[in-house]
């Protein structure tokens, strides 16, 4: 099994100069109003640039925020801290067998936040329905080719029909737009760019190639085997006429491109090349408590031990406000001094 390690617990930190708002402010400006919610660190997949064959010393169940817990923390977000969006991650979230009572309760609440999971596909086709009837507003998944023995080869797993309905599945329930994430690995898939984003524009799907990230549980990301956003693009730009979308970008990761003069389009996340950070929106929530401010942070703060300590919602808030002022301007994941995280994706949420 690969050590995963212990994330460093975040020290007290200095609020001077904070402004007087709820809101989940930082010394830059920016304020989080996106939340990811890792639900579970488990996967029944197991991609070679997430986790060994094997899998990961899982956590135990003692350990995960149960259903109360979990929707206390979503609530205290949306009601006490401006949170307007929630992405449910893991892992794989579909293997928490609450899901369907969280996402239920989160919709729910009176300041009804958008709501968004992040799945990998395999049971997307039994679940569409009852998570649409629970208040799923739409879905992220993961596919990173249309090619069975490639799947295989990626995934360990021999499961590319079950990810395709599910992805038929999310469209028939109008969980949309349905986007699909894909991440391009030099000399095994980078030569589908073009295929992947055919067979989203032929579906109505939303396509967005992803950077790979430094997140892989072996820490054997290179960064010159990583196919960039502008190799990306080269790739795209050899069978389509693409042209910069005319909508702002915002806080969203992906550029946009207009895919032969629109309307459909196709996404391109440069996390490593093209960072985002200047106008990042997210505060992360892991499966076991722990608050991070970036996906890329070295350090937590712990909200499972206050919260099973009895700390009242007002103690949490304050914790929660403190971890995002002191974030950092950027993640510098292409400076010469980063330093991965211990933890992997599938611990952290995506």
């Amino acid at each position: 099994m690969t050590d995963l390690g212990i994330p460093v617990v975040r020290s007290a930190t200095d609020t001077a100069g904070r402004p007087d708002t709820p809101l989940l402010v930082d010394r830059f400006g920016r304020v989080a109003t996106d939340l990811r919610v890792s639900l579970i660190d488990k996967c029944n997949l197991r991609c070679t640039y997430c986790m060994p064959a094997e899998g990961l010393p899982w956590l135990k169940r003692a350990e995960l925020l149960d259903t109360e817990e979990m929707n206390r923390l979503i609530r205290i977000a949306v009601e006490e801290l401006g949170v307007t969006n929630v992405r449910f991650t893991g892992g794989e979230p579909l293997l928490r067998q609450d899901l369907v009572e969280i996402i239920g309760a989160t919709a729910a609440l009176p300041s009804r936040p958008k709501t968004s999971l992040t799945t990998n596909g395999i049971n997307l086709g039994k679940f569409a329905e009852p998570l649409v009837a629970a208040g799923l507003d739409r879905v992220n998944v993961s596919l990173d080719t249309l090619d069975r023995e490639v799947f295989h080869e990626l995934t360990r797993r021999d499961r590319l029909d079950d990810v395709l309905d599910g992805l038929a599945a999310a469209k028939r329930m109008g969980l949309e737009p349905v986007k699909v994430n894909a991440v391009l690995m030099r000399g095994q898939n980078d030569h589908e760019a073009a295929d992947l984003l055919r067979f989203c524009v032929e579906r109505g799907y939303q396509l967005r190639f992803i950077e790979q990230m430094p997140l892989d549980a072996q820490h054997g990301w290179d960064r010159d085997r990583m196919i960039t956003a502008d190799e990306i693009l080269e790739r795209l730009g050899a069978e389509f006429e693409l042209s910069p979308h005319e909508a702002e970008r915002g806080s969203a990761p992906a550029e946009r491109w207009l895919v032969d003069g629109g309307p459909a389009t196709v996404g391109v996340i440069g996390s490593v090349t093209r960072p985002f950070c200047a106008t990042c929106d997210r505060t992360r929530l892991t499966a076991d408590g722990q608050l991070r401010n970036c996906l890329f942070s070295t350090t937590e703060t712990d909200l499972r031990a206050p919260l099973r300590s009895g700390a009242e919602d007002a103690e949490l808030v304050r914790l929660w406000q403190e971890t995002m002022w002191s974030k950092a301007a950027g993640h510098g994941v292409d400076s010469e001094g980063f330093a991965q995280p211990s933890r992997p994706m599938s611990a952290i949420g995506g």
